[in-house]
């Protein structure tokens, strides 16, 4: 007799429900898998003889099949093995209560003693099984902290085969089994090192950290150019310190995503920091912005920094990637038989020197020709800038700053106005939304100018020739530096401090 098992696949980061048929009839011994699974899948039928071995359970010396339905849609990953597993003990007679399988979602790689090992995608799992009303999930324990993070279902973590049949023959509680997950998590607790950067560190560039500030405030990116040694990567670095918390909408949103990706750990089950993503410039396109197969770096920075470093080293093309999902906030994959959104939802420092040589063209130092510097300045084309917020020019700093011992505003200071001006912008908006994300419409509710404001913006759109995306963006950043001011309306100040961050 067929008995169904639930279980669920993965196409990019969205979960759907996969029902494990297994059936064990008269017939030549024979062990087989359907249903488009990869190699990891059709692997797991060794995995299961060999466990049922060491288990001393008898692996039955009929004919098995295992199909994975839906059956056109491939499917990959080891969590497999467990369901595939119940199903074939319940088809020998080992669980009693059968009706529990179809209350469950159950997956788990197995190892060859019956140990569960931890799998990618339990929250997911856990999302899938809320959103189709389904009681809960079965889970190993190493990834029931990330699946406990979705309410209204029940997780009941396990450690080996044995607590699976257990549970389903109803002889041991959920609440045992997490009351036992909780003891064994708790011993492999990690004391989190603390990184004492802030940025006070960095000395001068009052404007740099300033531009970091309203980045920060109304959810920005920004461009830092400037010399060897002037502090981009200090700044960018550091940049999360000024961030607010996570919320509990973003850890989950955040954890989903590294789920997926399996980079998750027992002493990290749970992503709770934002992420900084800084991608060597060597890195492909299909690293940064992801493939049908694979997360990129651009999404893995979901809800926090995305920073790549020495922008002009990157390829042309690579960088090019970049410029729909800056502005879309998703980027699509489109392949011959699936169709993957991942979510971009996060700001993105970019930062490069003037130069080959790393200097601007005025100084002294730099020994490039100007034909040098602007094949170096074309990798970063003007639409890949025309998506940029704000744009800082940072140089060297002066002997007397070196020498300075005065102290800068802490990390805390410039975080308590951030988090003032974004709670300002949740008010404004209703819901968690920051100023980069207004629409038109939104633009023109709440960045109104009086006469005086407009006719210097309307000169400002002659002299620097701004195309309507810049216009709009400068009206965005004038409101979040208005937002900082706890002012309700976009003033004279507001919009030249906004065009003295757009490129000269």
């Amino acid at each position: 007799m067929a008995i169904s098992v639930l279980s669920c696949s993965y196409m990019g980061i969205e979960s759907y429900i996969v029902e494990v048929e297994v059936d064990v009839s008269n017939g030549l011994p024979i062990f087989n898998i359907v249903g488009m699974g990869d190699l990891a899948i059709l692997e797991s039928k060794e995995r299961i003889r060999s466990c049922f071995k060491n288990m001393e359970l008898e692996f039955p010396v009929k004919r098995v099949l295992v199909n994975l339905s839906p059956a056109d849609i491939k499917k990959k990953g080891s969590h497999f093995d467990l369901p595939v597993f119940i199903g074939i003990l319940a088809n020998i007679g080992k669980v009693k209560k059968m009706a529990n399988l179809k209350d469950y979602l159950i997956l788990g790689e197995i190892s060859l003693n019956g140990k569960i090992k931890a799998v990618r995608g339990a929250i997911n799992a856990a999302i899938l099984a809320k959103e189709k009303h389904i009681k809960g999930v079965i889970v190993p324990t190493e990834n029931y902290n990330e699946a406990s993070l979705i309410s209204e279902i029940d997780i009941v973590p396990v450690k080996e085969i044995n607590d699976v049949l257990l549970f389903l023959n109803e002889k041991i509680s959920g609440e045992e089994l997490k009351r036992l997950s909780a003891e064994t998590n708790n011993r492999k607790k990690e004391t989190r090192k603390i990184q004492n950067i802030d940025f006070s560190d960095v000395k001068g560039q009052y404007l740099a950290k300033r531009a970091m500030e309203i980045a920060a405030a109304g959810g920005h990116n920004i461009f830092l150019m400037g010399d060897p040694g002037s502090g981009k990567s200090m700044l960018a670095k550091r940049f999360n310190t000024i961030l607010p918390d996570m919320t509990e909408k973003e850890i989950i949103e955040t954890t989903k995503i590294y789920s997926i990706s399996g980079m998750l750990s027992e002493m990290e089950p749970i992503i709770t920091k934002r992420p900084f993503r800084a991608p060597h410039h060597t890195a492909t396109q299909t690293a940064l912005v992801g493939g049908a197969t694979r997360v990129g770096e651009i999404t893995l920075a979901l809800n926090g920094v995305f920073f790549l470093d020495e922008l002009g080293e990157f390829g042309i093309r690579t960088l090019e990637t970049l410029r729909q999902p800056m502005e879309d906030g998703s980027i699509t994959i489109s392949r011959a038989n699936s169709i993957i959104t991942y979510p971009v939802k996060n700001i993105t420092i970019m930062a490069s020197n003037p130069s080959p040589s790393g200097f601007f063209p005025e100084d002294s130092q730099c020994t490039d020709s100007l034909r040098d510097i602007k094949n170096y300045q074309k990798r970063f084309s003007g639409p890949l800038i025309d998506r940029v917020d704000l744009y800082v020019e940072m140089r060297r700093l002066k002997k007397e700053e070196i020498f300075s011992q005065e102290i800068s505003e802490s990390s805390d200071m410039i975080k308590e106005r951030i988090i003032k001006a974004r709670e300002i912008q949740y008010k404004r908006y209703g819901e968690n939304m920051l100023n980069f994300q207004m629409n038109k419409s939104h633009i023109s509710e709440y960045c109104k100018l009086d006469k005086e404001t407009k006719s210097i913006l309307e000169k400002a759109v002659d002299s620097f020739k701004l195309s309507v995306r810049m216009y709009d963006k400068i009206l965005k950043v004038s409101r979040t530096i208005a937002d900082l001011t706890s002012s309700e309306n976009i003033k004279i100040e507001h919009i030249l401090e906004a065009l003295n961050y757009r490129k000269k």
